[in-house]
């Protein structure tokens, strides 16, 4: 298996060059990828603008797989795990980042470049234990957004550790940042560090900015921690995050949530929508795997759906106050 930093400090590529002509090479050796990224160029796009910022949804068929699977227990027992080596199709091949885990082409895109960074072994999404993991990826991987999706926060593999990557620039956030920034609430600025908490932006998200690896570590496990206390009964939060590196630091965006699924997701009829919402939806990128639901979706149900999702005013408002009043760097 090829290693992702070896490879740039041989070739002087960039990990976007390399990660690209990856990418074309699976599509060349693997139909069923082949085919799926071929059908992106048909997925149907529209746009809801809610002043400041954008929502976009997607007709993406193909994704109908992630947004209905089934994550219960159960369901996860009888079937066999899709990120371990042995079970993945022969044509899937990968590409080491270090520390046991490994670069795949996502056969179910999203994104133009859409890459799963698996865990080689075999174990349970978790995210403070890796927030360290996801920092030093998305800088090695500078070009690409990364993101996690929690155990109860869109993971269709709950029970195997991945992140996933897709190019910048593709979801709104990734240009709208720096024009809402000033909006944002500072509830900490340390030179190398700040910390801002957004509450008008459909939902809630709380941003790290770091210059500091050891810093954004920090910050992104304290708020964790704290968010932990408010859903004990939990392994950990329901939580969606967003990750890049840029001129040299990180932005790191977090969505606590309090619900997997809206209710529209069970309704019946044609108040049914089946989303699942999950990283690039709260990146601004609405995932709809059904034309139906693709048609009649309203910016009023994009903003009710958000609504269900994240946590409530209470609950932020006490995430603002720990971070604002308790957080200090070493």
């Amino acid at each position: 298996m090829n290693d992702l930093q070896k490879m740039i400090s041989e070739t002087g590529q960039t990990a976007d060059q390399i990660l690209r002509q990856f990418a074309k090479e699976q599509q060349e050796s693997w139909p069923l990828a082949a085919a799926n990224y071929s059908g992106l160029a048909s997925v149907e796009e529209k746009q809801f603008d809610f002043g400041d910022f954008v929502i976009k949804v997607q007709f993406n068929p193909g994704r109908i797989r992630s947004s209905a699977a089934k994550v219960d227990t159960a369901s996860i027992a009888e079937r066999k795990c899709f990120l371990c080596s042995e079970n993945l199709p022969p044509e899937q091949k990968a590409v080491s980042c270090g520390n046991q885990f490994q670069i795949l082409m996502n056969p179910f895109p999203i994104f133009r470049s859409h890459f799963t960074i698996a865990s080689e072994i075999h174990t349970n999404q978790l995210f403070a234990p890796n927030i360290g993991e996801m920092l030093r990826i998305s800088k090695l991987m500078e070009g690409f957004t990364l993101f996690y999706n929690g155990p109860e926060c869109g993971a269709s593999a709950p029970d195997h550790l991945h992140f996933q990557a897709g190019e910048n620039g593709f979801m709104p956030i990734d240009s709208e940042y720096e024009k809402i920034k000033s909006s944002g609430e500072l509830l900490f600025n340390g030179g190398s560090t700040t910390i801002r908490a957004f509450e008008n932006y459909l939902r809630k998200m709380i941003s790290v900015e770091s210059a500091s690896f050891d810093e954004g570590v920090e910050a992104i496990r304290f708020f964790t921690a704290k968010f932990q206390t408010f859903q004990p009964e939990k392994t950990e939060p329901m939580l969606n995050v967003l990750c890049s590196f840029a001129d040299g630091k990180w932005t790191i965006h977090l969505f606590p949530r309090k619900l997997h699924r809206p209710s529209q997701f069970f309704a019946e009829g044609d108040k049914q929508i089946l989303i699942s919402p999950a990283s690039v939806d709260f990146g601004g990128v609405f995932i709809l795997p059904r034309k139906e639901d693709f048609d009649k979706i309203s910016a009023a149900d994009i903003a009710d759906i958000f609504d269900q999702v994240t946590v409530d005013d209470v609950v932020f408002g006490e995430l603002k106050k720990e971070i604002k009043t308790g957080f200090r760097t070493k």
